[in-house]
Formats: structure tokens, C-alpha cells, sequence
């Protein structure tokens, strides 16, 4: 092994964590969840749609009798999916993030839903915020860790990580977004009613849980609202309103964070005078109580240090996280309160092509793969973030009745290869410069993700790795202590000559719950030409 002057690893005080979705989580848990702990995710984020947990969800009238609060109201089989999902990541040490979420059953919907809206169950019309209350207090009460199901002679393990609704600014999961030409806006109105539901629920099931409540949980872009008289057509029923206009209406505060008053602030469904603004915070205690705002920042074509002057000023992706944090100090710094909300990335990824056509301008996996550590280093350097997402694990499938790619964000082909993004995602490596002086430290940031889950010595290491070109064997040039908590280091250190790096990485040999063939074995991050001039 060489022997290199360097710096101390200095691990930040950053305790980001890792969040990863997949809907094989629940459809095959027993195979998917110790997939997910190799790779090193302690997390997995998991809707739980309204729509496939009620009875009858496809009819308007509510069931007679029904007691939408009581989880044995709602059909066993309807639960069990859940249910398996949460004791096998028990099983696992794997934390559950469980969101809240529609579709909507239809008898809990408003009137005349457009076709649309029937068509598909996962679209959300004009939810009864009384009966999302209901809902949220059956599932929180159910995975209470109290909770023991007909027939059963075991409580349920507890869940203590919940999300209320996904992407309540897309109006396929609440509709509508607006009325009158896009110069209504509802669905800010409809969150907050939802919101307070659902906190008055968790409250009472779980009163004294140390719980992770998030709230938000945005689409990034959309579309801008419209003033009266504007001839505008978007955002209209079904598609985004843009992240940040969606956040001032929610806080029901102008583009220079004032409280709205008057005709607006009634156009808004929002407090009209200044009396009853002032009593905002206090009637909405998960706007300003939670422990979290999540955020879905895709980039999409862009990479995560993008110039923030050529993204809208009103989006929430990665390049403008901080714009994110600055809104989201001044909704609440309205109202007088100080909160400084942690955001939570909790779902993210970069399409690749392919799959998908190579007009459509998305990434290679190769450069997804760059732009997913870099992504990774920016988050951890920034305070304000507390998790950082893998969405998906892999491909859709493409088959002769989805001939089209999906939402081809996966670390695999829909086949089961790996893609660039897998190595990236399971030992990540940045330098912020890939060109230093051959007297000069350079920066090197990483980590072996997997090794969070273990607590021998050996799993706490990562092997820094060199050659000279192809033709060469690859030399362990450091090997590298990583933090126990988060499985990253940050450190300094000189580098031997111009070449290639990457890390490696083994698992313990006596590992458990690691699927066949993991244990023992070593693995290999994604490769980064470095260059040491002079």
C-alpha cells in the first residue's frame, strides 16, 4: 500500500441519511428488502394509497355501517401487503416511510369527478378531508406497535415515519389544482384541510411517539397561476402548479412573504384580514409543527449544479435547493415563527437513456451516474437537507402492453442488469476537483453505504483505489474509516500520480440478512480520472 501524507477525516456534521423506493418493496419483500439493505438504504419510502386499502373503493356511497377510523373496518386482505412489508423491515433493521396518500375511494370524493378522475384510481378528486382523518387514524393506530389484527397473537411492528399525501400541487394526485382559467387556485386550500385532518389523527393514535411527520412532499416545476381576466390555461385541473407558488398559497402569503388580505387572500381560501391571519400558525399546527418538508427536486436534464439563473424562480429541483429554504423560512417567518424546516429529499433519480430515445435529451447512465454523486456531495455539504433519495430500483418493465419506457430512473434495467447508477449509488465518490498541483491536497468525498447497517471494524472501511491507466492493476492507496451513522467520509489527501480512482468495498463474511452470495464479496464504485499536474 502506498503511503500518502493527508489530512484527518473529518466527517461532517452532517447525518443525511438514505432513502430509496421501489413498489417491489411491497410486492416481494422477502427478496426486495434485503436487496435494499446491500445496497445500503436505511430507509424505504411506501405509498399507501387510500384508494387499495378501502372497502368497496369503486362505488360513491360509502359502505353502510362503516367506521373508517377502526382498523378492523377495513378488509384483512387489503392490509396484508402492508402489514408483510413492515415485519420483514423490522426483520431487516429497515426503517419504513410510510405516505399517506391517494388514489381516493370514490364514495370519500367530491361530486361530478371528471372522467379522468373515475378512470384512474390513483387520482385524487376533491378528498373528504374528514375522511382522510379517518383513514390516517386507522393506519397510524394500526402500526402503533399496539396494534394485534384478528387472529393474531403478535402486535405489528410500529411505523414512526409518516408522509401526508404525495405531490399535493399535481392535480392527478388532488384535483382539482385550479378553477376559472388558472386563477383559482384549490388544491393549496384542500392540503392544508388535509393536513389538519391528519395531524388531529396521528396525535390520538400515537400521542407520545417520537415521530418523523413530514409534510409537502412537492413536484418540482409546473405552471404558473394566473391573475382575473388573464386568458391563462394551465395548471387547470390536472397538471402542476409550480412548487413554490404552490407553497406561498398553502401559507396563503404573497411572492414577498406578507400575509394575503382582502379579495386575493379570499381568492386563495385564505385568512382576509389581519386579525385572522394572526391566528393562521395556531389553526394550522403541521404547517409550522412538522418535523420536515419534503421535496421531490428532480433535475431531470439538468445537472445538480445547474446555473440557478437559467431554472424558473419558482421551481424546487436540486440545482435551487436553497431558494427552497429560503421560501420555506419566509412562509413561516410570516406568521412569527422560526422555524427552520430540515428538507427532505425523499424522492429522487435520474432518467436515463437509454431506455428511453436518445432525442429526449436524458442522461446517459454513465452521466447520471456523475450527477447522482455529485447531487449526493452537494446534499451532504448543505445543512438544510436531511435525506437523500434513490427512486427507482428498477426500470419499469417494457412490455407489448407498455411498449413505451417508464420512468426509467431505476440502478437496474428492467431486466435485472445493472446500470452505471448502481456502482455510483452503492459506494459513492466526488472530487470537486479532478485537477490538482503535485504539492496540493485534493478533496476527497465517499462512502460504502452498505457499511451503515454494519458494526465491525472491517465493515467500517472503504478501500480508495488507483492505477495508472487500463492496462494496470488497480492499488489500494488508502483505506478509509467511514461514519458509522452515515457510511460517508469527507477528507484531504495527496494524490500519487494521474490515473483512475474508485472504491471498494466488502461485506462481512458473517452477515445475516444479506441475500445469497452478498456476504464476503467485494464491490466496486464508479470510476473518476484525476490528473495531478506539475
Amino acid at each position: 500500500m502506498l503511503s500518502l501524507t493527508a489530512v484527518s477525516p473529518a466527517f461532517a456534521s452532517n447525518d443525511q441519511f438514505s432513502i430509496i423506493q421501489d413498489q417491489s418493496f411491497l410486492t416481494s419483500p422477502a427478496t426486495a428488502l434485503p436487496q435494499a439493505r446491500a445496497l445500503g438504504a436505511t430507509t424505504v419510502r411506501m405509498f399507501l394509497q387510500w384508494y387499495s386499502i378501502a372497502p368497496d373503493p369503486a362505488s360513491a356511497y360509502e359502505p353502510k355501517g362503516f367506521d373508517a377510523s377502526n382498523p378492523n373496518a377495513y378488509p384483512a386482505s387489503a392490509w396484508a401487503p402492508y402489514d408483510t412489508l413492515v415485519e420483514t423491515a423490522e426483520r431487516e433493521g429497515i426503517r419504513v416511510d410510510l405516505e399517506l396518500t391517494g388514489g381516493v375511494p370514490r364514495w370519500a370524493e367530491g361530486s361530478n369527478p371528471p372522467t379522468v378522475y373515475r378512470e384512474d384510481t390513483s387520482f385524487g378528486w376533491l378528498p373528504s378531508p374528514n375522511l382522510y382523518g379517518q383513514f390516517v387514524h386507522a393506519v397510524t393506530e394500526r402500526y402503533d406497535g399496539h396494534f394485534t389484527p384478528t387472529g393474531s397473537t403478535n402486535a405489528l411492528p410500529a411505523v414512526h415515519f409518516w408522509s401526508f399525501w404525495n405531490e399535493p400541487n399535481f392535480g392527478q394526485d388532488l384535483g382539482p389544482q385550479t378553477t376559472h382559467g388558472s386563477t383559482v387556485p384549490v388544491a393549496p386550500k384542500l392540503y392544508r384541510l388535509l393536513l389538519d385532518s391528519a395531524w388531529k389523527a396521528i396525535h390520538q393514535t400515537q400521542p407520545h411517539a417520537r415521530n418523523t411527520l413530514l409534510v409537502g412532499e412537492l413536484a418540482a416545476t409546473g405552471y404558473a397561476l394566473h391573475t382575473p381576466g388573464d386568458p391563462g390555461r394551465l395548471p387547470g385541473t390536472t397538471a402542476q402548479t409550480r412548487a413554490l407558488v404552490f407553497l406561498r398559497a398553502l401559507y396563503c402569503v404573497d411572492d414577498r412573504y406578507r400575509p394575503l388580505s382582502g379579495s386575493t387572500a379570499a381568492r386563495f381560501g385564505c385568512p382576509t384580514t389581519a386579525a385572522a391571519s394572526r391566528g393562521f400558525r395556531s389553526r394550522n399546527p403541521a404547517l409550522f409543527d412538522a418535523t420536515g418538508f419534503a421535496d421531490h427536486p428532480y433535475a431531470s436534464r439538468r445537472p445538480p449544479n445547474a446555473n440557478p439563473a437559467m431554472i424558473n424562480h419558482d421551481y424546487a429541483t436540486f440545482p435551487v435547493l436553497g431558494r427552497v429554504a429560503t421560501a420555506l423560512d419566509g412562509v413561516t417567518g410570516a406568521y412569527g415563527s422560526h422555524k427552520r424546516f430540515p428538507i427532505y429529499s425523499d424522492e429522487y433519480g435520474y432518467i436515463t437513456s437509454p431506455p428511453q430515445p436518445r432525442g429526449l435529451r436524458y442522461p446517459s447512465a454513465a452521466r447520471a451516474a456523475t450527477d447522482l454523486n455529485q447531487a449526493e456531495y452537494l446534499s451532504y455539504k448543505n445543512p438544510r437537507v436531511a435525506s437523500y433519495a434513490q427512486f427507482l430500483l428498477d426500470d419499469p418493465p417494457i412490455t407489448p402492453a407498455h411498449p413505451k419506457p417508464g420512468f426509467s430512473s431505476g440502478l437496474y434495467t428492467s431486466t435485472g442488469q445493472p446500470k452505471a447508477t448502481l456502482y455510483a449509488y452503492r459506494l459513492p465518490l466526488w472530487l470537486p476537483k479532478t485537477t490538482v498541483g503535485a504539492d496540493s491536497s485534493a478533496e476527497v468525498w465517499g462512502g460504502a453505504r452498505p457499511a451503515t447497517f454494519f458494526r465491525s471494524t472491517a465493515a467500517a472501511t472503504v478501500a480508495i483505489q488507483m492505477r495508472h491507466d487500463g492496462a494496470e492493476p488497480w492499488t489500494t492507496i488508502r483505506t478509509v474509516k467511514v461514519s458509522k451513522l452515515t457510511g460517508y467520509f469527507d477528507i484531504h489527501m495527496q494524490l500519487p500520480y494521474t490515473g483512475a480512482m474508485r472504491l471498494a468495498y466488502t461485506y462481512p463474511e458473517t452477515e445475516l440478512f444479506l441475500p445469497p452470495d452478498v456476504a464476503g464479496t467485494t464491490i466496486y464504485g464508479r470510476t473518476v480520472n484525476v490528473t495531478v499536474s506539475g
